[in-house]
């Protein structure tokens, strides 16, 4: 069938409402005859007859009625065409994936961040997974994600990495440990030489493994790594059952683990947990709204 463009649509409106070819081509500010032609044309582009001419005036047949209801639909959507264009390059419509590793997903300031970010934008169909730090940059170079927050920088050239905040961490301590009665007032890492310690896996939080890692040299012992755990989460159920102690982001006492005292660490060489944000460099409307609205957020965090 042959394309039907929108101003046969109107010129069929404009008879349906003025009840005549004479009225409707001086409401269009065209002349009679072109608009009978285009009227033919539209006839015969749908195959059927639409206006029936009267001894006075001409009306739609049953057909044109049923092209006009769906005229005016297309009509009236094609009117939002602009508004719908410029909530999109504003970044106000459209889809955002966000991934995020276990240890950030219970920081207040990203769950903050994107209550406000979703009030702010309704119209973005917003996803979240959660993943570890490697799945987290495989997602978004294979284009899977639009954003990431992660815990450590990410080198691939692909990626444009912000950095938002940086969090203490704790020393998670199994409820009968001995130092868990001095919890309130806080632990050195040095107390913890000579423990056995559970870690987030490395391949999955490298930069919260590493940065553990060298803040306990740095305090003069080197930690025994006796179990890794695949995800944030079971590192402090690993310590709950009493198979070593950990250092996590001090966000981690909002799980609220039965059996896992967490007390922050006091006294030098203490690690620091970062939350940073990953995009591509040809990052959609919606993820640069995304990326603009976290930076300002954290550049206002007081917590």
């Amino acid at each position: 069938m042959a394309e039907i463009e929108l101003r046969h649509l109107k010129y069929l409106l404009a008879i349906a409402e003025t009840g005549g070819f004479t009225r409707a081509a001086e409401r269009l500010g065209i002349q009679q005859p072109p608009l009978t032609r285009q009227i033919r044309d539209l006839e015969a582009r749908v195959g059927a007859q639409l206006v029936e001419r009267l001894s006075r005036g001409a009306r739609l047949t049953e057909a044109g009625e049923a092209v006009a209801a769906t005229a005016r639909a297309m009509l009236d959507q094609a009117a939002d065409l602009p508004a719908i264009a410029a909530r999109a390059a504003a970044g106000q419509s459209g889809r955002l994936r966000v991934g995020y590793t276990s240890s950030a997903a219970f920081h207040p300031f990203l769950l903050g961040a994107i209550r406000v970010f979703r009030g702010a934008a309704p119209g973005v169909r917003l996803s979240l997974e959660e993943e570890s730090s490697a799945e987290l940059v495989r997602d978004l170079l294979a284009d899977r994600l639009d954003a990431a927050v992660l815990r450590a920088p990410a080198a691939e050239t692909e990626l444009e990495v912000d950095f938002l905040l940086e969090e203490p961490m704790a020393a998670a301590l199994p409820a009968g440990h001995r130092l868990a009665g001095q919890a309130q007032a806080g632990v050195a890492l040095a107390d913890l030489a000579g423990e056995t310690f559970v870690l987030y896996r490395r391949p999955a939080g490298a930069g919260l493994y590493d940065a553990v890692i060298a803040a306990c040299h740095a305090a003069g012992f080197s930690p025994a790594v006796g179990q890794e755990a695949p995800r944030m989460p079971s590192t402090l159920s690993l310590v709950a059952a009493g198979l070593g102690v950990s250092v996590v982001p001090a966000s981690m006492r909002r799980m609220a683990v039965e059996g896992v005292v967490l007390a922050p660490l006091i006294g030098p060489h203490r690690p620091a947990a970062p939350l940073l944000l990953a995009t591509r460099h040809d990052r959609s409307a919606v993820a640069a709204r995304f990326r603009a609205d976290l930076r300002r957020a954290a550049a206002a965090w007081e917590g």
